[in-house]
Parts: structure tokens; sequence; C-alpha cells
């Protein structure tokens, strides 16, 4: 990869790590545009986020086993996951209200401990997940490998804790 590729590639990986959070944020204060009929996506979403903490583990077999070429197209799936995950979560938070737990739930404080790890890992994940992939790209494994030590056990935590924030809150989508 030449020097310009490169700065334009770490360049777009920054600007998405940044602006990723930025529209989430903004989802949160302003006001929805109502439209019933994207309030299927939860259970999409959260299916998407259990396919891809599955790959991830059948990724991390591949690559152990030494198929490169399998882990790879696995790893795609992956991003392509990630992305489909975060246009139907933005699709709906600009279409519905947040849903809230009731305060008299007794799980309730297990939950947010959950979700609000889930949240500041999956800003987090974003930067870590694209340069883990650029170095792999650029034929970097040794940096690949020492990125992967981090970057999989918390993008595997944010795919399968954003299934347990959905089947715990689930109950009260209206």
């Amino acid at each position: 990869m030449e020097a310009r590729e490169l700065k334009r590639a770490k360049t777009l990986i920054y600007v998405a790590s940044i602006a990723v959070p930025l529209v989430v944020a903004v989802l949160l204060v302003v006001p929805p545009i109502q439209n019933d009929a994207f309030k299927i996506l939860p259970p999409i979403y959260a299916t998407i986020n259990g396919l891809t903490a599955v790959l991830l583990v059948a990724a991390l077999v591949l690559v152990k086993q030494k198929k490169i070429e399998a882990h790879k197209k696995v790893i795609q799936v992956c991003l392509v996951l990630s992305l489909l995950f975060l246009a139907c979560y933005v699709a709906y938070h600009m279409t519905s209200e947040s849903t809230s737990m009731p305060d008299s739930v007794s799980y309730k404080p297990v939950y947010l401990i959950i979700l609000l790890t889930h949240i500041l890992l999956s800003i987090v994940v974003i930067p870590l997940v694209l340069f883990t992939y650029l170095f792999a790209w650029q034929g970097d494994f040794e940096r690949h490998k020492k990125w992967t030590k981090f970057t999989w056990p918390i993008w595997f935590y944010v795919a399968v804790s954003g299934v347990v924030v959905f089947l715990m809150i689930s109950p009260y989508y209206t």
C-alpha cells in the first residue's frame, strides 16, 4: 500500500470513528420521524449481532486452523454485517422513540451496566476493527495479530451484549 493510500485509509478510519458515534448521539436528542414500518428492526439487528458473534468465533477457529482465506472471507462478512447493523439501528432510532425499562424491573441495574459497557465498547471497537483490518490488508500480520488480541474480544462482547440488551429490553417495546 502506497503512503498516500495508507494516509487516506487512516483518515477514513478516523472520520468513521468520530462520525458514527456522533450520528448515534444526535439520534438520542433529535425527535424521531414516527414511522411504524421500522418497528420491526430491533429483532433484526439483534439477530445481525448474534450472527456476527457466531461468525467471529468461526473466524477465530479458521485462523487457528491456518485457513487464512476462509478467515478473511468470514471477517469481511462480519464487517458487512456490522454496517448492516448500523444502518438498521440508525433507521430504527430515526423513526422510533427509544424504549426504556420501568424502574420497577428487578434486573434493571444489570441491564444498565450491560447497556453502558455495550455502548462504550461499541465506540471503542470502531477504530480497533478498522485498524486491525487495515494492518491485515497491508500484509502487516505482526501488527494485525497484536491488535487482534484486543479487538476480537471487544468486538465479540459488543456483538453478544447487543443481543443480551435486546432480549432484556424487548418486553418493553411498544
